[in-house]
């Protein structure tokens, strides 16, 4: 059979053209994605201001917190406020696209004690992330650049897993295994294809999950899939509060946010995070959100309050309570901690790791292995050739 006629010759030189057409931002975001697998861990001990002393003892109220937090930021508008275990400070979130800023400010929730403000756009990891999402560009701009190039990844993934099919059982001794005390060339060759074909068994979730997040239709489709074929993806939108009810809204009560979190404290006992959204006009609901594992997302209980009568506002879409959420609105909830390998737990965060930290080293041993194919050393010339000189 001729190259020409060979369905893997075809295969290759795709797989090849588009390695080198996407390499760069496909090193970019594997070395990215390991700066941001071990982001918990990290901060655990370098945010060492969060941990306090469980004074065993009430905590300051949401308002309370709130309004203590505007002293030190006077102007900006409060997104937010989180309690989490007893021994860790509470956290008073400022957030807003126009004017564009956003800002933590820890509290010690038993003192009332400012820990620490921090701007969270220049927060480390939060740099690193936006570089990892967006390259730093405008998001309408960053996302198709990125989502393209993980695109263009799977693709490759799919069509490396095809040329690392051996054809026969001699060559399959070779495919799973490096021969480190080959020549520099061949080691690199084994790089590329045996780390490539254990790697791509990660790597697929991680690119299907990250495809989730920048392309609607991408998602869409995961979601009819996962409900089968029985419903469609709800976008995420914020539930109203009935203002008919604010005439009879009693203004010598608790502020709301204090009522949603005594609500969330009485059903959630055992929730490791309880927080409260601060309602940013007279219309929107007030959201409670528990969550019984602060290292995943996906088990959150998301609770819309109407801010006047305190009664559940429903939602149809994925993030309202665990209980209520379909096989389907589940699949989406686990996107980012499946993408990030905390579903997994320690294990998981450490083979995101190392398939990312492989998947950055793909594009570099593959243009080596292109260009020792374009690019070998001329052969010397046989011994005793005479050479001719031109006078």
């Amino acid at each position: 059979m001729t190259k020409e006629k060979n369905v893997k010759y075809w295969i290759g030189k795709i797989h090849l053209w588009l390695g080198l057409s996407s390499g760069l931002l496909v090193l970019f975001l594997g070395l990215t994605g390991c700066i941001l697998a071990f982001q918990r861990e990290i901060e655990s001990v370098t945010l060492s201001f969060r941990d306090i002393k469980n004074e065993q003892r009430a905590m300051l109220a949401p308002s309370e917190l709130k309004a203590l937090a505007e002293k030190v930021l006077p102007g900006k508008a409060v997104h937010s406020v989180s309690f989490y275990k007893k021994d860790r400070a509470a956290e008073v979130a400022f957030f807003s696209f126009e004017p564009a800023y956003y800002y933590t400010v820890y509290i010690n929730p038993y003192d009332g004690k400012v820990l620490k403000v921090k701007d969270m756009n220049k927060d480390f990891f939060r740099v690193v992330l936006l570089g990892h999402l967006y390259l730093w560009l405008p998001p309408t701009i960053g996302t198709p650049i990125v989502g393209t190039a993980t695109l263009v990844f799977l693709v490759m993934l799919i069509s490396g897993l095809v040329l690392w099919w051996p054809r026969n059982k001699a060559a399959r001794k070779q495919r799973f295994s490096i021969k480190w005390n080959a020549k520099w060339r061949r080691v690199n060759y084994d790089l590329h294809n045996v780390m490539g074909f254990y790697i791509t068994w990660v790597m697929i979730f991680i690119v299907i999950t990250g495809l989730v997040w920048t392309f609607q239709w991408f998602a869409k489709s995961v979601y009819w899939i996962s409900s089968g074929g029985k419903s469609n993806l709800v976008a995420y939108y914020e539930p109203m509060s009935d203002k008919a009810g604010k005439a009879t809204a009693s203004l010598a009560d608790a502020p709301v946010e204090d009522k949603v979190y005594n609500i969330m404290r009485a059903e959630y006992p055992a929730a490791e995070m309880i927080e409260v959204h601060i309602p940013e006009n007279d219309t929107v609901s007030v959201a409670g959100v528990a969550n019984p594992d602060i290292d995943t997302y996906w088990k959150m209980d998301i609770r819309y309050f109407d801010q006047y009568t305190l009664k559940d506002i429903p939602v149809k879409h994925s993030y309202g309570k665990f209980a209520e959420a379909s096989v389907a609105d589940k699949v989406a909830r686990l996107n980012y901690d499946t993408h990030v390998g905390q579903i997994w737990g320690l294990a998981g965060k450490i083979m995101v790791f190392f398939a990312s930290l492989v998947a950055a080293s793909l594009p570099v041993t593959g243009f080596y292995i292109w260009w020792g194919r374009k690019y070998k050393k001329e052969k010397r010339k046989p011994v005793g050739v005479k050479q001719v000189a031109v006078a």
